[in-house]
């Protein structure tokens, strides 16, 4: 999936447009998504899929994959929101949708715990796609170029640029540490699928600090100074078309979420 999106990233529709101005409209929608009102942000993620399947031509199977991969992590804490615990009957909201008697106290699902799991759910989905919006549309070293530009630090920004790196060795090994074991008649059934992960996951350890030590050796043999350089950043035109609907589209969800909020909504 790594090579997947770092090749969309190089060829979607809107790759000529200002990386600057991508940021800046993501992190514009990004802050409203946080702070803006389930319908405001519900269309922040319809608007921003719009802009990254239609306008950008990212596929929308690979785009679905990735935003439901991001939301696993939700649906694990999922149980957490909406379940809520009772010593006894007597103290089980009535209004409690499912109860459910474990041990000797109850376990019970309230409606306004599903509110509230639907709620958190509508702002992870809009976060999500403002994020999404920059990984498929902007490239990773177009990317480091804004971040220096705005001054980030330059321990995070090489920190960034070993961890994308490392991304890619990891993908290849594991991948072919993979084709590897099913060559061998590995990954058949699910306890030996469980062995053959574990197995799989200490030798990518080994194998990736191997190639942890070869990259610094060969940055030490390249005569590194302990700061990478990066290119300087170079402006690209803003399409009018671009820039009219995303400050108008912006300005309007803003007024929006402030009436809603004025009108107590």
């Amino acid at each position: 999936m790594i090579h997947t999106i770092d090749s969309l990233s190089y060829t979607n529709k809107l790759r000529h447009v200002s990386p600057m101005w991508k940021c800046g409209f993501a992190a514009v929608l990004l802050t409203l998504a946080y702070a803006a009102q389930p319908v405001v942000q519900a269309v922040i993620f319809c608007w921003m899929l719009v802009w990254t399947v239609g306008y950008a031509g990212i596929p929308l199977k690979t785009y679905s994959w990735l935003f439901g991969a991001s939301c696993f992590f939700y649906v694990t804490s999922l149980p957490a929101w909406v379940i809520e615990a009772a010593s006894s009957a007597a103290s089980v909201r009535p209004d409690a949708l499912l109860a459910v008697p474990v041990f000797r106290g109850w376990l019970y699902i309230s409606p306004a715990a599903l509110v509230q799991a639907v709620e958190v759910f509508v702002r992870i989905a809009a976060c999500e796609a403002c994020l999404l919006f920059i990984v498929f549309t902007i490239p990773f070293p177009e990317l480091m170029q804004v971040m220096k530009r705005l001054r980030m630090p330059q321990a995070v920004l090489e920190l960034m640029v070993i961890t994308y790196r490392f991304l890619f060795h990891l993908s290849d090994a594991a991948q072919g540490m993979i084709a590897a074991q099913r060559a061998r008649g590995g990954h058949a059934g699910f306890w030996r699928t469980l062995r053959d992960v574990a197995a799989l996951l200490v030798q990518l350890f080994a194998k990736t600090m191997h190639r942890y030590r070869g990259l610094s050796q060969g940055l030490m043999s390249r005569g590194f100074t302990g700061e990478l350089h990066f290119m300087p950043y170079e402006p690209k035109p803003i399409p009018g078309r671009y820039g009219a609907e995303g400050i108008l589209g912006a300005a309007t969800l803003a007024l929006l979420s402030i009436w809603l909020r004025v009108g107590g909504v």
